[in-house]
């Protein structure tokens, strides 16, 4: 079956493959890259020579940032599941995109444009933030589709609301990844955006953080 056939992605036995994959880089590198850093760390304080040092001390720093940053990989594969769990696939033909000059983006920022479910002449662009994780998206995106690398992502696969969060990925899927919408407030809470009850309610089994006077609305 089509995975756009089903009512929720995660129901796509190739999805849950994805994302088994992905949770187990997470977890694979919560092991790894401590363990990486220990390393170059007891390798760094027997090394004598000066220009030793200065060749380690990267590879130390970044293995000390991967350590400190891989907790959170783990959080955004459950927040990937959970996502997946609450929405089905849709598919995209070249959707729009492109580099800043969108509300929130900056001079650098790039974005994907897809329309409100409840409005479908309204396009909301979703800002992929500069991160380790969008960075295959990144390059890919903002020129078009000309190029060999762009060709990639000429179909867009995409589980979510606009108005909120969404994972996108490649076809296939591969290469999941989720995008939020902004503004958030300084807590991470969504801005409801007009969106009705069942929007809301959905949107809040996803995992989106959405202001207590609406959620009570959900909820009540």
């Amino acid at each position: 079956m089509p995975p756009v056939h089903h009512s929720v992605a995660w129901d796509d036995p190739a999805t849950r493959r994805a994302w088994a994959k992905l949770v187990t880089c997470a977890f694979s590198g919560q092991l790894l890259w401590p363990a990486t850093w220990l390393g170059v760390l007891a390798w760094y304080v027997t090394m004598s020579m000066t220009w030793t040092l200065w060749f380690f001390f990267v590879p130390l720093l970044y293995s000390f940032y991967r350590t400190l940053l891989q907790p959170s990989y783990i959080s955004w594969a459950f927040h990937t599941r959970r996502l997946l769990r609450a929405y089905p696939w849709q598919v995209f033909e070249e959707p729009e995109n492109g580099i800043g000059k969108v509300s929130g983006a900056t001079a650098g920022d790039v974005w994907l444009s897809f329309p409100n479910p409840e409005r479908e002449d309204e396009k909301l662009p979703m800002i992929l933030k500069v991160h380790i994780r969008s960075m295959w998206w990144r390059r890919r995106l903002g020129r078009g589709y000309a190029t060999e690398k762009a060709q990639q992502i000429r179909e867009v696969w995409f589980a979510g609301d606009p108005r909120f969060a969404a994972v996108i990925a490649a076809p296939g899927p591969r290469r999941l990844h989720v995008v939020q919408q902004r503004p958030m407030n300084k807590r991470g809470v969504a801005d409801p955006q007009g969106a009705g009850p069942a929007a809301l309610a959905r949107a809040r089994r996803a995992g989106v953080r959405l202001p207590d006077a609406d959620a009570d609305s959900v909820t009540g």
